[in-house]
């Protein structure tokens, strides 16, 4: 007979779930929202076309950028007024880092997750016990 797990014999399939966001002094300042919006930022070129290929409006968008910008004390986006294209919005190094780093950060958490919940959760297939 194979192993199971305590849990195995529930009705329907349990699911685990993470949520990562980083937070200054107790507050928050970063987390997969922002990531996404300084990914659509670097990708269009503009906070504008971000928000669009976002479905949210520009002004949500902008102020969750100044939001974040004002609680780490750094720039997140540089801007340049004018001129031609979509190309008018960049990502300072500060978000590059930020969004890298976050990421890598959830993702590696989500492993994690994925692993234990699969060690604990799961009907073994393992041999008699």
């Amino acid at each position: 007979m194979a192993a199971r797990s305590a849990h195995a014999d529930l009705a329907r399939p349990l699911v685990a779930r993470a949520k990562i966001w980083l937070e200054l002094e107790g507050r928050y300042v970063f987390g997969h929202g922002l990531s996404e919006i300084l990914k659509a930022v670097e990708a269009t070129g503009s906070i504008k076309q971000s928000a669009a290929r976002l479905g949210k409006s520009y002004r949500y968008v902008w102020g969750r950028i100044k939001k974040a910008e004002s609680r780490l004390g750094g720039a997140l986006v540089e801007t340049r007024v004018g001129g031609k294209g979509t190309d008018r919005s960049a990502l300072t190094p500060l978000a590059r880092r930020l969004v890298g780093d976050y990421d890598a950060l959830r993702e590696r958490t989500f492993d994690v997750v994925r692993r234990e919940f699969d060690r604990r959760f799961r009907v073994s297939s393992a041999g008699p016990t």
